[in-house]
């Protein structure tokens, strides 16, 4: 029996029917195994576990064209072994598809009736054969783009509303590229130079980000157990989430709050643009997460963030109109991190628009009575939808006309900046997909 393949089959098995998170799911699965288990083999089941999970649609259109079972009648571990299976073939060039076959159909002795292993052979016999071009020809638009991009048909018709199909398309595609690893260099600690170097030491190879101090590396493995991560030199940080941080532009001995703070990347991005002079208070809702910044300030060796188990939607009169900047990178869908997270896709539905837009307003509501007059807010999401973004930064501003909007024209930075002065950058190669705002007190 493969045990690398098995692993990975357990992998998406939790993540399909205990609906885990992928990379949760995937660190767990690994660390319980990880003496048995080599660097390539782990490479290996990372490959099988997100490409199995980003185009599992794509994979039961494929399954449904040879089987006679429908896809709810199949067994859970058989349907998850025809989708690692197909992926092998369709997606893996360097997999021969006579191995992707045969350890398919020994996975399904295991974890299946005595006919199951004749029903995966049979069905991958017909795949190895066979390609789905015929995807591509289908005449319309939304089933053609959800069939051979593996993008639910809703998130489409969401993204229609505001975009021409093209440009729909080249997201739902974007959503699959593989993501580069984007480090900050902590410069508390270390210049750039001197990270560089320290990457060319341990023959890494990067490049400069378009964020100062932001570099992307590549072919770079098990980056979290680097001595150099250890030691705080850097955090591991796609350049998007880092621009939220950047456009607050929190300065040295300002109090901040940021109000939806875990696991802490961008807060302590804040810290460091501060020098680590001034307060930052850090909240989140469960104790856990509160942990994870705790952690990441501490190995960063950063001071002044202070967290708190807080509920920022829930007024609390003891922070009326004490910090000079906020940062609310509010809970959302999360439609622009697909490629790090691509069991989103398969959670979320349209009717959580309603739900999460709700708990957005709230948060902005209460939020934004904790600003001193003169002080400036930061409202962001990692989401893609004109429901969580520009709609409620509308709103609120029709409401409160104590606020004003700061247009986000960057020099530093080039996006594209939308008529109302907000970025929505959507996922392509660099970076993942966000909306920023930026308003002041008057």
């Amino acid at each position: 029996m493969d045990i690398v393949r098995e692993i990975a089959l357990k992998t998406v098995y939790k993540i399909d029917k205990e609906e885990a998170y992928s990379n949760i799911a995937l660190d767990e699965m690994i660390k319980d195994n990880r003496k048995k288990l080599d660097d390539r083999d782990i490479g290996f089941i990372s490959e099988l576990v997100y490409g199995i999970t980003t185009w599992k649609l794509t994979l039961d259109e494929i399954i449904k064209k040879y089987s006679k079972i429908r896809l709810k009648k199949i067994s859970p571990w058989i349907l998850n072994i025809l989708r690692m299976g197909i992926y092998q073939i369709v997606f893996l060039d360097k997999v021969p598809k006579s191995a992707a076959v045969n350890e398919s159909v020994n996975l399904a002795k295991r974890y299946g009736h005595k006919s199951s292993s004749n029903f995966v052979n049979a069905i991958l016999r017909n795949v190895e054969k066979h390609d789905y071009e015929e995807f591509f020809q289908i005449e319309d638009d939304i089933e053609r783009i959800s069939k051979t991009t593996s993008m639910p048909t809703w998130i489409i018709e969401e993204l229609l509303k505001e975009n021409d199909i093209q440009f729909v398309e080249e997201i739902c595609k974007n959503s699959n590229i593989k993501p580069k690893v984007t480090i900050r260099i902590n410069t508390l600690k270390i210049n750039k130079e001197e990270m560089e170097k320290l990457l060319k030491e341990r023959n890494i190879e990067f490049e400069e980000g378009k964020l100062e101090n932001f570099l992307i590396l590549d072919k770079v493995k098990h980056i979290e157990n680097l001595d150099i991560y250890k030691e705080g030199y850097f955090t591991i940080q796609d350049e998007g989430a880092g621009l939220i941080a950047y456009m607050l532009k929190p300065r040295e001995n300002e109090i901040v709050l940021d109000a939806c703070s875990s696991p802490g990347g961008k807060t302590t991005y804040m810290a460091e643009m501060m020098e680590d002079k001034g307060k930052i208070v850090a909240f989140d809702l469960h104790e856990h997460r509160v942990k994870l910044v705790e952690e990441n300030a501490k190995r960063l060796g950063i001071h002044i963030i202070k967290t708190k188990c807080e509920d920022a939607s829930i007024y609390k009169e003891e922070y009326k109109e004490k910090f000079d900047k906020i940062l609310l990178d509010v809970p959302c869908l999360g439609l622009g991190v697909l490629k790090r997270k691509p069991d989103i896709k398969w959670k979320r539905k349209k009717e959580d628009i309603e739900e999460i837009t709700k708990v957005q307003k709230e948060i902005l509501e209460t939020c934004s009575k904790y600003l001193k007059t003169g002080g400036q807010l930061v409202y962001s999401t990692c989401s893609i939808l004109k429901e969580e973004n520009e709609d409620i930064i509308q709103e609120f501003l029709k409401k409160h006309t104590d606020f004003e909007q700061i247009s986000l024209n960057e020099e530093k930075y080039e996006v594209n900046i939308n008529k109302n002065g907000n970025i929505q950058l959507y996922q392509n190669i660099e970076n993942d997909g966000f909306f920023i705002s930026k308003l002041q007190k008057k």
